[in-house]
């Protein structure tokens, strides 16, 4: 076998996979691209693999030592590199890079559906890694207690998690909305705290997704006359306050 058609998310994976079809190396292959990888409507609906023909190159003939042309090998390679769409960049790297691309085109495509220009960058942090929105009149993007930016947040996730090996969390904020709730959350857990120590009566807060219900039991693990637990189940479930 000297030829394989292979498919994969982008031109790199089915590139990789004919490559392991055939048991060649880079260098041994030409690459001709016959479909390109295609999103999809928002990234999701109608999504595309990219599908690509990998051709063994002919072993070249035997010559001597003494007649054989001195070419640096790397010609052929980059060659190689051209026809699948530039120099790749490491495995290890790559397949976050491109997730995290990805989430932001689905993001900043979604925005424009509701006619808004946005900006989005990465933050990385030992905890998570965040995609900052910025723009004008991001309220509409934020939702109702930030209802609206946890669906798009759950949609962002599945996008680049369809692009990475390895599983992938991602927390979108826009405004400093995220510390802003934050705070709100914690001042609402003191205050009922407070109430349910001075009437001696539980408290059944409203359903909350689960990183809000998981603020509330934080702010309160120490306190010295309550507790917290959860009950319900999803999306419904809340948060109670009770006496120890």
């Amino acid at each position: 076998m000297n030829k394989v058609v292979a498919t994969g998310k982008t031109i790199e994976e089915a590139v990789k996979r004919g490559l392991a079809q055939l048991a060649a190396e880079k260098d041994k292959v030409t690459v001709t691209v016959l479909e390109q990888p295609s999103r999809g409507f928002l990234g999701l609906i109608g999504a595309k693999d990219a599908k690509v023909e990998l051709t063994l190159l002919p072993e070249p003939a035997p010559v001597s030592a003494a007649s054989a042309p001195s070419l640096p090998q790397q010609n052929e390679t980059e060659t190689t590199r051209e026809a699948i769409g530039g120099a790749p960049r490491q495995d290890s790297e790559k397949p976050v890079e491109e997730a995290y691309q990805e989430a932001i085109r689905f993001i900043v495509d979604v925005a424009r559906s509701m006619g808004l220009h946005v900006d989005v960058e990465v933050i990385h942090s030992k905890d998570a890694d965040t995609l900052q929105i910025s723009g004008p009149d991001l309220g509409l993007l934020i939702g109702r207690r930030g209802q609206t930016l946890d669906a798009l947040q759950y949609l962002a996730n599945i996008v680049a998690n369809r692009y990475s090996d390895s599983f992938i969390r991602l927390v979108l904020d826009a405004e400093n909305f995220r510390q802003r709730r934050k705070k709100t959350l914690e001042d609402l857990a003191d205050r009922l705290a407070g109430r349910v120590v001075r009437t001696r009566k539980e408290v059944v807060l409203e359903p909350m997704p689960s990183q809000e219900r998981k603020i509330i039991h934080s702010r309160l693990q120490d306190h010295r006359q309550v507790n917290t637990y959860s009950k319900g189940e999803e999306p419904n479930r809340r948060v109670v306050i009770t006496l120890k």
